[in-house]
């Protein structure tokens, strides 16, 4: 079980992260195009601020995200779209400090409140708050932990900061946190394959990516007769979308291997379109 105290702390570094690049902005930076096809950095910061309100209601009031649910199911198609359209229409200090003020509440909701003993309950200086340990959250997709919904944050945040570095023509310096998206990515490997009407492989495959300072990270069985290998930021810009296949050091053995980085998707929704190829 991941530390979710840890995990909590490297989701507001990762938030942290994004607001450096996104704070010294003159607010008409914020109409930037970036990557995303008709997304500004305003639409990116906007879309981040809407979806940590969706997970603070499902963290806080699981009656009022089914509400929300049944929202969404009756304009699939531009739900996610609406939300990131009006948050980008607004002034974008007040947008910054919207998004500023939706961190600071999913930190909170996201943290477990785990009660002492009886003996202690007058004493115990343990702050409650939305999510009682064993709690499975809500959400568009499968239910999932708090530790599961803050890694998806984590992924979110990251993916959605490699947009507006790549509008400001900024490289950020990949981090151990990444560890947390490469996770994601593989955990997600036969919700992939499903999203887009395939059946998953039957066999786990081999994961074993280099981490930012050299080590390997591994999933798998080490004797999988089919592997993936190569950079972890590759692994996690091909999970998230955020780069072509041909354009990363990504090599796959065995034939499903090989389709699934086609089809890779760490993120919540219909099949996206990916990102066209840089190279020729």
């Amino acid at each position: 079980m991941p530390d979710l105290h840890a995990l909590l702390a490297d989701l507001a570094a990762e938030g942290d992260s994004l607001d450096a690049l996104v704070a010294p902005l003159p607010a008409a930076r914020w109409a930037d195009a970036t990557p995303a096809d008709g997304w500004t950095i305003a639409h990116q910061i906007a879309h981040l601020a809407w979806t940590d309100a969706q997970a603070v209601v499902a963290a806080t009031d699981p009656a009022a995200f089914a509400g929300l649910i049944e929202r969404a199911l009756e304009n699939p198609d531009d739900y996610v779209e609406a939300g990131a359209r009006e948050g980008a229409a607004e002034d974008p200090a007040r947008l910054l400090a919207r998004w500023r003020d939706g961190r600071r509440r999913i930190m909170d909701a996201l943290t477990v409140f785990q009660p002492p003993p009886a003996a202690d309950q007058s004493t115990s200086s343990a702050r409650p708050a939305a999510v009682p340990a064993g709690r499975r959250l809500p959400w568009f997709g499968p239910p999932m932990s708090a530790a599961s919904m803050a890694t998806a944050r984590l992924m979110e945040t990251w993916a959605h900061g490699e947009d507006v570095a790549d509008a400001l023509g900024e490289r950020r310096t990949p981090t151990r946190r990444l560890r947390h998206v490469a996770h994601i990515g593989v955990r997600t490997r036969d919700f992939a394959f499903r999203n887009r009407g395939l059946e998953p492989p039957a066999d786990a495959f081999h994961v074993v990516l280099e981490g930012p300072d050299g080590d390997a990270w591994t999933w798998g069985p080490a004797d999988a007769p089919q592997s993936v290998s190569g950079p972890a930021l590759d692994f996690c810009l091909l999970a998230t979308q955020r780069r072509h296949r041909d354009d990363l050091a990504l090599t796959a053995i065995g034939a499903d291997a090989d389709r699934w980085l086609d089809v890779a998707q760490a993120f919540a929704g219909p099949p996206g379109p990916g990102r066209a190829p840089a190279t020729t």
